[in-house]
């Protein structure tokens, strides 16, 4: 690829960058992906983005397909491919999108792990005695109660948090807002915290005020990084006896399934978890296939067994 069309992926990425505002992280992805493509155009010695046609395309699905990448992962690769020629069209680079119409093998649908009732009663069910243990307590509690993601739970100001009205304001995907409620068990370990959070503030003048900033700190006064609430989550996890690997995401499939169990209101479920598309909370109506039998076995007049009379 001549230089000045390597050009356009750099112009690309500051465009997700400064102006559609997307995360770091999300922009490191398109940039780790696009490479992988721009790789695969050196390799066909394709020069330029406007010369790449959509059977070369289908052969660079095909080719990470043979080199072990996981379905997942080649989507996640065409979609920024797509939307790399969506910006040169707009721009005015490239006449056609020659990514539009490949798709990538098809993944195994995988059910999300999920901790039952008893398994989260036993993680949350540890004594507050210090700074930490105060916080760590809120962030899970919340987690479950609330079902948030780690980017909306470690975003939260403490404005967010309405401990009269039992609320919590969320920044979603996409910048969407969303309100949802928040549990007694929550309420009550987020007051602990904030009382906790209010004696760091004290000491600390990276922090400024007990009604604002970000709800949940380190020692330091800094913002929780999501790395910090992986280690704290699986922390406590082995520290309560669970044997499974438990991360934060683990508490919102435990949410969405548990209440799914007990209400059977898919939409009302799709609300509470922020999704656009209800076909991504349907995931969650799995239940055990054991489960089911045994209601069945109890249940149904044509699957009790007769006891045996002698």
């Amino acid at each position: 690829m001549v230089p000045s069309e390597r050009e356009w992926m750099t112009r690309f990425l500051s465009h997700l960058d400064f102006e559609r505002r997307l995360s770091s992280h999300t922009v490191s992805a398109y940039r780790h992906d696009l490479r992988t493509l721009l790789a695969f155009c050196d390799r066909r010695d394709v020069k330029r983005w406007g010369a790449l046609n959509n059977f070369q395309v289908r052969a660079f699905a095909a080719g990470e397909h043979a080199g072990g990448i996981a379905p997942r992962s080649i989507q996640r690769r065409l979609s920024a491919a797509r939307t790399f020629y969506e910006y040169l069209m707009r721009e005015g680079a490239v006449k056609n999108n020659p990514a539009l119409d490949v798709r990538a093998p098809k993944t195994k649908k995988r059910l999300p792990a999920t901790l039952d009732a008893d398994q989260m009663g036993r993680l949350l069910d540890f004594r507050v005695d210090d700074t930490l243990s105060a916080r760590d307590k809120a962030v899970m509690e919340l987690f479950y109660s609330s079902g948030l993601r780690l980017s909306e739970l470690v975003g939260l100001d403490v404005s967010a948090v309405d401990l009269q009205d039992r609320t919590v304001r969320v920044l979603g995907k996409g910048h969407k807002t969303r309100i949802v409620p928040v549990g007694r068990h929550a309420i009550a370990a987020l007051k602990k915290w904030l009382t906790q959070r209010a004696g760091l503030i004290q000491k600390n003048p990276n922090l400024n005020s007990p009604h604002s900033g970000p709800l949940f700190v380190g020692t330091t006064g800094r913002p929780l990084s999501v790395r910090a609430v992986q280690l704290r989550v699986g922390t406590w996890a082995r520290r309560q006896g669970l044997t499974m690997h438990v991360h934060p995401h683990m508490f919102r499939h435990s949410f969405a399934t548990h209440l799914l169990e007990s209400s059977g209101d898919l939409r009302g479920v799709q609300e509470l978890l922020g999704h656009a598309d209800i076909s991504t909370t349907q995931v969650y109506t799995h239940l055990d296939f054991q489960h089911l039998a045994s209601v069945y076995d109890a249940a149904h007049p044509r699957a009790r067994r007769r006891s045996r009379t002698a």
